[in-house]
């Protein structure tokens, strides 16, 4: 049987992301935490009526410095030993962080640092170690739905529908996370065929830490509580084909131009 992962999977959107994957799909889930990985599987388990037994919840640093990368070569070999004979079905790569640049004057070596490393860095290192759980052309098909990896982005990364202006670290990696979609779809489908394919997502303006700061400016109806977005977000996914591969897409479904 495929399984399902959401990388990394212990607050917010992300384990929202989790427990709704539980919910529409019938499929084991392997979802990654730095730390307390029991806390974070009971989080994802609380009040849902599923098999525990579908959750392995394995520790990997994605924030950290480089030295942490080890983690998630770590986290794959494991994956490894409970899925020997399986592949991935939906990915949902996680990681983000948030640090306000309403002019120049605000940018600060240290938090560009860190913007880069955690949303930009992470991403590709999360699609060099648990990328290869793909379906490939070659891959016993077990399911006639094609794998679908899905990249966490922002409309703020549209360079075309940038109009305001600011959050510039911010802007420019997930604009970057757009551009390893496109890159890494391109991969995808020289070697999976119609088998797998990739694809980045606005999630919308999600109510969780990361945007705590800008809740009061949000307009009525369109700050959204994680377990919406990831409703949305898994149906999205779920009812992409082939046609729309390597293309960005929001909360609703329409495509949101590059």
């Amino acid at each position: 049987m495929p399984f399902n992962l959401v990388c990394p999977g212990s607050r917010g959107l992300s384990l929202a992301l989790n427990r709704r994957l539980l919910r529409a799909t019938p499929y084991p889930l392997v979802t990654t935490a730095r730390k307390d990985c029991d806390g974070v599987k009971a989080r994802i388990l609380d009040g849902l009526s599923v098999d525990e037994k579908r959750v392995t919840v394995l520790k990997a640093d994605i924030t950290g410095s480089y030295l942490h990368e080890p983690s998630l070569s770590d986290a794959a070999s494991e994956i490894k030993n409970h899925f020997p004979n399986d592949h991935l079905q939906y990915a949902f790569s996680t990681a983000g962080t948030l640090h306000p640049e309403r002019s120049p004057a605000d940018l600060n070596a240290e938090n560009i640092r860190e913007t880069l490393h955690v949303n930009l860095l992470g991403p590709l290192l999360v699609l060099k170690h648990f990328s290869p759980f793909l379906p490939t052309r070659k891959t016993p098909r077990s399911n006639p739905a094609p794998a679908v990896w899905a990249n966490i982005s922002a409309r703020v990364g549209s360079i075309s529908d940038n109009r305001l202006g600011g959050w510039y670290s911010y802007r420019a990696t997930k604009a970057g996370v757009n551009s390893v979609t496109k890159t890494f779809d391109i991969y995808l489908a020289r070697v999976a065929g119609e088998r797998a394919f990739a694809v980045s997502l606005h999630p919308g303006t999600v109510k969780t830490e990361m945007s705590r700061e800008f809740w009061g400016g949000v307009k009525e109806g369109k700050l959204f509580m994680p377990e919406f977005s990831a409703e949305k977000l898994v149906g999205v996914v779920m009812g992409l084909g082939v046609g729309q591969r390597g293309m960005f897409w929001d909360w609703e479904g329409k495509k949101v131009e590059w």
